[in-house]
């Protein structure tokens, strides 16, 4: 395997978080972050999106937003690459500064605003997307200003559709005023009724949600044949744990603390689910033993992001072999075994 320069990351961290980011993606595209050619554990190998990955372990959405670097990407060695979010028309987002590193917690707060070049640009990059090599999901949302969910939503869809092996409809980032409301019952179902596509559909939900309110998406979800759902975005909350003095700065907190949460809603979303819903993972993961606790509370997939901007892609390799020892050590034959086990 070749990565990027040991020195490459604490480099980037001494850098603005967005500044760091942005190049990051530059590196990504000219080729300078390298690749894991280490064929991976066929224990790791799931079935999903109407295809085999060769592991569970995907980018979540929000690091590449106009799928400006997916290939790089799998070179690396994810299992898929959710890209987005992206709107219909492009939009700058919120003021600068807007992506706080909170290092004492290993978390991130973000203010982002759903900052994206609109889906004209978006589907001129998925269309050079090597599919072959990589699962990619599109995640779709709506402009600030000017939009129509019951009409943006399944326009988005449609786009995407031919380009993406999967779709999220995002209505949890906490950045756009309003955007949270669309989880309600009568929103969602609203919007869903007007989505029609040969892909599978995912719902991102906030780790927010009321027990009444993610009753309420799970029904929803399952009377309009939804997939699945993303388990979850990042929090409002502010645990009274956090050290960073940055913690007070308004956005949605990912990262480590929001790993406990989020699990407990994916459990509970599971035993709600019956079987019925694919559940992916996301929201604190950064570690081989915390991947398998989000499978072992129901998700069939794990996604992270946070602890990939902290660590780099340095830190896959590691993940993906330490979950196939931790899969064996447990008695499990496969990820799909394991799903649930521990509900």
């Amino acid at each position: 395997m070749m990565f990027a320069p040991y020195w490459l990351m604490p480099a980037l961290r001494r850098l603005d978080p967005e500044t760091a980011h942005d190049l990051s993606l530059r590196a990504l595209r000219l080729g300078l972050v390298g690749r894991d050619a280490t064929p991976d554990d066929p224990i790791l190998a799931v079935e999903a999106f109407g295809r085999r990955l060769s592991n569970p372990i995907g980018l979540a959405a929000g690091f590449d937003k106009n799928a400006v670097a997916v290939n790089a990407l799998g070179r690396l060695g994810f299992g898929f690459v959710e890209t987005g979010t992206v709107t219909p028309r492009p939009q700058a987002g919120n003021l600068r500064p807007r992506l706080f590193r909170l290092a004492e917690d290993e978390a991130v707060i973000n203010r982002m605003g759903f900052n994206n070049a609109g889906l004209e640009v978006y589907l001129a990059n998925l269309r050079r997307v090597d599919r072959s090599r990589i699962g990619l999901g599109a995640n779709v949302g709506i402009n600030k200003e000017g939009a129509d969910p019951e009409r943006d939503y399944p326009m988005l869809v449609e786009a995407v559709s031919p380009f993406a092996d999967y779709i999220t409809i995002n209505v949890s980032s906490p950045n756009t005023p309003g955007l949270r409301d669309l989880q309600s019952e009568t929103r969602l179902a609203g919007i869903l009724a007007g989505i029609s596509s040969p892909r599978p559909i995912f719902i991102k939900i906030a780790p927010d949600l009321s027990d009444a309110g993610l009753d309420a998406v799970i029904g929803v979800a399952l009377q309009r044949d939804v997939t699945g759902l993303i388990i979850s975005n990042t929090t409002i909350a502010r645990p009274e744990t956090l050290k960073s003095p940055l913690r007070r700065e308004a956005g949605g907190l990912s990262g480590l603390p929001l790993f406990a949460p989020s699990t407990l809603m994916l459990a509970r979303a599971y035993k709600l689910a019956r079987g019925r819903l694919m559940l992916i993972g996301a929201g604190g993961v950064g570690s081989a033993e915390q991947a398998l606790a989000k499978i072992l509370a129901g998700a069939s997939l794990v996604q992270f992001y946070t602890a990939f901007a902290y660590q780099g892609p340095a830190m896959l390799p590691g993940l993906k072999s330490g979950l196939a020892a931790l899969l064996r050590e447990r008695g499990f034959g496969s990820v799909a075994e394991a799903v649930g086990a521990g509900a």
